[in-house]
């Protein structure tokens, strides 16, 4: 009885048996191949009988969501290796334990999955071998650095409203590279931008990301710096806590944003950073404006300005128009009225004024005449009365005053009498 034969594809040529196949891989030739399913079973046979061993790594992705069966995913502890384990029933109920970021030791065995040629280690025993997991380590630097100062927010500096250029940091031929690019354009097409590459994963990372940051921030031509990279595990985004990476950002003296992995990833650099975006995508929306939005402002506030003016034009054309109506410049004479009229009342006030003056001054002048004519010797005079005086002028008022023979003077109402005593006494 012959071997069975190898299976072959669909509209293929008859698979040949396995005894007619070369036995040894150096047997094979150009015209005699093995085929695929061949060299993975012979893969697995190899690795089947390779012994069980104790591996030591720390935990950064597990999947215990199915019942009976784990995942995980082992990283080195100081390479960037990785390696996936898989295990069920006892090593599942273990592995429900366990978190992201535990270091642990796992005892299995190697092996192969021949359908994809895919090699795992398929685990029986999973242990706890201390707390040194990448998750407590970068809190612990987190709390250093902030008790530094780092992630102060009076030390953000905030963003250009309207940049010109941007330097934009990730991986070559990287989609966050277009995404950001395209979406950035298609808000601010005028936008430009200069673009450092660098590793964004791996021992090469925190180097390459310091060595990028302090290029674009000597450049005077660069606004803003965006640090950007796709999604990843927490083992692909740990270049980006990396203290060398957290402290260039922390000093860069351009505005930088953060744009590392999904809108749930966090890193130290999202901390340091001016501003943080959830994805590449939001990092190009936040960091320039709308074309539209602003079209759209500048187009309302021309409207505001130009109803002011027209307002204001309005408003004034009123009142000119105001000044123009009044009598005083349609009839410019009419601005003398009222001074005229004030002129006029004034004479008559003062001519009143000056008449009641003059008749009380004439009053008090007849009263005056009156009092000093009735105490006037001329008064007594003009009632048939005389002055006697003598030659020296001596009003003469008893006999005893005079003698024989003198001269005296006779005061009378119309003129005086000289005249000579003849007898006194």
């Amino acid at each position: 009885m012959s071997a069975p034969a190898v299976s072959a594809g669909p509209g293929g040529p008859a698979p040949k048996p396995l005894d007619q196949l070369p036995r040894l891989a150096r047997d094979t030739t150009e015209e005699d191949p093995w085929p695929v399913s061949v060299l993975s079973q012979k893969y697995h046979d190899a690795v089947a009988r390779w012994p069980g061993a104790w591996i030591e790594g720390q935990i950064v992705e597990i999947n215990t969501r199915r019942t009976g069966s784990a995942y995980l995913t082992l990283r080195d502890n100081f390479e960037d290796i990785s390696l996936n384990v898989m295990g069920f029933r006892a090593f599942a109920t273990q592995a429900r334990d366990f978190r992201q970021g535990d270091r642990v030791v796992v005892h299995g065995r190697p092996d192969l999955w021949t359908k994809q040629t895919r090699l795992s280690f398929m685990a029986d025993r999973i242990k706890r071998v201390g707390t040194g997991d990448l998750k407590e380590q970068i809190d612990e630097l987190r709390r250093k650095l902030k008790g530094e100062g780092l992630f102060d927010a009076e030390n953000k500096i905030p963003l250009p409203e309207f940049p010109a250029r941007i330097g934009l940091i990730c991986a070559p031929k990287a989609r966050a590279e277009g995404d950001v690019i395209t979406n950035a354009r298609l808000r601010w097409p005028t936008i430009e931008f200069t673009v450092v590459h660098a590793h964004v994963q791996g021992p090469q990372c925190p180097p390459e990301v310091v060595q990028a940051i302090n290029k674009l921030d000597q450049d005077p031509d660069v606004d803003v710096i965006i640090v950007a990279r796709g999604g990843g595990s927490f083992e692909d985004l740990l270049g980006f806590s990396d203290e060398a990476v957290v402290r260039a950002t922390a000093a860069c003296r351009t505005p930088i944003v953060s744009a590392i992995g999904h809108e749930d990833d966090w890193t130290l650099i999202d901390l340091a950073a001016d501003l943080r975006a959830s994805t590449p995508t939001d990092a190009a929306k936040r960091v320039v404006p709308d074309l539209v939005e602003q079209e759209a402002i500048v187009l309302e506030a021309r409207t505001r300005i130009e109803s002011r003016i027209q307002n204001m034009v309005e408003g004034e054309t009123r009142l000119i128009e105001g000044y123009a109506n009044r009598p005083s410049l349609t009839k410019p004479q009419t601005m003398l009225d009222k001074p005229q009229r004030l002129v006029d009342d004034s004479m008559v006030r003062l001519d009143i004024a000056l008449r009641r003056i003059v008749d009380d001054a004439s009053l008090t002048v007849e009263k005056l005449q009156s009092s000093l004519t009735a105490l006037s010797p001329q008064s007594t005079l003009d009632r048939g009365y005389a002055v006697v005086q003598t030659a020296t002028g001596k009003v003469v008022s008893s006999p005893d005053q005079v003698s024989e023979d003198q001269d005296l003077t006779l005061t009378v109402k119309e003129g005086k009498i000289e005249t000579r005593v003849v007898a006194a006494g």
